[in-house]
């Protein structure tokens, strides 16, 4: 398994307390720690979902997933690395407010005025929104 402890590097614990578990596993996305050496220490469980059975070399599985790496550091001591995976399926507040314009418009059938009261926006709001997203001509679907 990813996460069983491996032998503590030279003043580096092996394990994580409970409460820096808890934290980690929290996370929505993937975190997968390094040590110095480049082992896996531990993964949370949406990083060990995503590379748990890999058989290859992990850093370029999670590289491949778009993860990006962040050096763990104490002053000038490096402790280890740290790879964040993304949400899967994760939107922007653009992206949110476009779907939420999107489905809006069709629940209504295409209508400005009751899309921007569902909204809480005024009509101009709303205009200036879809000229943006360059939805101006946006016909709601039958």
């Amino acid at each position: 398994m990813i996460d069983k402890p491996v032998s503590p590097a030279v003043g580096t614990p092996a394990t994580f307390s409970p409460l820096v578990r808890a934290v980690i596993d929290s996370l929505s996305e993937g975190v997968v720690v390094f040590d110095p050496q480049g082992r896996v220490l531990y993964a949370n469980p949406p990083a060990r979902r995503l590379v748990d059975g890999g058989n290859g070399d992990v850093r370029n599985v999670l590289q491949t997933l778009g993860a990006r790496f962040a050096p763990l550091k104490n002053g000038t001591q490096t402790l280890g690395e740290a790879a964040i995976l993304p949400v899967a399926g994760s939107l922007t507040l653009a992206e949110r407010e476009r779907q939420a314009i999107t489905d809006t418009l069709q629940d209504t059938s295409g209508k400005l005025a009751e899309t921007a009261r569902r909204l809480g926006i005024s009509r101009t709001t709303l205009w200036r929104r879809l000229k943006s997203y360059g939805m101006e001509g946006f016909r709601a679907n039958p």
